[in-house]
């Protein structure tokens, strides 16, 4: 029983401090966001000399002193005899969310590359992203777009996926390059929607909706569709999936839009055969072959970290502290 009784004080303890600083933390949080807007900054990282650095460590590690010195000697002689690699490489990142917010960032990213990028420069953009809303990464394809406009060349790499959404942009490129297994294609559009009208019936509950034009209101959650409402809301996705396709065929007339434009997906080594990508490889070999032809740099818009998120982030570790005392507590308990 005393054990019972000074276990429960303990929990009580706990449970008490990690409500006491959340109740701080969401006040703080409440306070610091009314009427603050925050302008990130462009961080330009060169991976060149990165690429370089690494590799010169390891090597320093694995070979002797005389060969180190003779491949060091060797580097100065090549940098001395004139030879000036061609043009720069600007590489931007878009891991793709539901609602593609990232375009926000990549919008300033591309805006400041296409200031100073010539024809003779290249954009490489590494794209992760399943899809998503219609505008969101349509408006993130028209981004790109403004990239192969100028006749800068334009290149993505796929790791893991760019389907749907993320193939919208991804078709942008005058090249494609995907790893073997990364998933390509979903040349679709799905909407879906629950609908409560029979649990509202069935609990004598009426739903009111007031609509202006025939077709402001297609389906609903709340009220009963009928068949005109169906018909109307297949029939603008398929319109939507009309624009998809045409957008992709412009991009890409090689392809045969009818084949993969089925809502399917393909791994890279499939994409490869129906034309959806131009080469098989990874983000990390391509970005080798180009350094050795162009100075690579990453351009990065950076938002600073709000309060909300500094103070989140140390509420998130004083949780975790707080929980591993638990476990160390209980451990100790468990060995009595």
């Amino acid at each position: 029983m005393e054990f019972l009784y000074q276990y429960g004080l303990f929990l009580a303890e706990i449970v008490t401090i990690v409500v006491a600083i959340i109740i701080v933390v969401v006040a703080v949080i409440a306070a610091a966001s009314k009427g603050k807007s925050e302008t990130g900054t462009l961080e330009i990282i060169n991976l060149s000399e990165g690429l370089t650095q690494s590799s010169d460590m390891l090597r320093s590690e694995i070979m002797n002193k005389d060969d180190y010195k003779a491949f060091t000697k060797e580097q100065k002689k090549q940098k001395k005899s004139g030879q000036v690699l061609q043009g720069n490489t600007y590489v931007i990142d878009f891991k793709g969310s539901m609602d593609a917010h990232q375009v926000d960032s990549l919008r300033r990213e591309i805006t400041a590359i296409v200031q100073v990028a010539t024809k003779n420069d290249e954009v490489l953009l590494r794209l992760e992203s399943p899809g998503g809303v219609v505008h969101g990464y349509g408006l993130a394809a028209s981004q790109l777009l403004r990239i192969t406009q100028r006749e800068i060349p334009l290149t993505v790499t796929v790791d893991k996926v760019a389907a749907s959404g993320g193939y919208m942009m991804a078709c942008i490129a005058n090249r494609i390059v995907a790893a073997p297994f990364s998933i390509i294609g979903s040349i679709g559009v799905i909407a879906q929607i629950p609908n409560f009208n029979k649990v509202l019936k069935k609990n004598d509950i009426d739903f009111e909706q007031v609509t202006a034009g025939e077709y402001k209101r297609t389906l609903t959650m709340f009220g009963e569709n009928t068949d005109q409402d169906r018909e109307k809301f297949q029939s603008e996705i398929d319109d939507v999936h009309g624009l998809f396709k045409q957008h992709v065929n412009r991009n890409r007339p090689q392809l045969d839009i009818d084949k993969v434009a089925t809502g399917e997906t393909w791994f890279g080594e499939q994409a490869i055969g129906l034309g959806l990508i131009d080469e098989l490889s990874t983000s990390d070999d391509y970005l080798l072959a180009r350094a050795k032809e162009k100075n690579v740099y990453q351009i990065k818009y950076v938002l600073p970290k709000t309060l909300s998120e500094k103070l989140g982030k140390a509420a998130s570790v004083s949780l975790e502290s707080s929980l591993y005392n638990v476990w160390q507590r209980l451990s100790q308990w468990r060995s009595f």
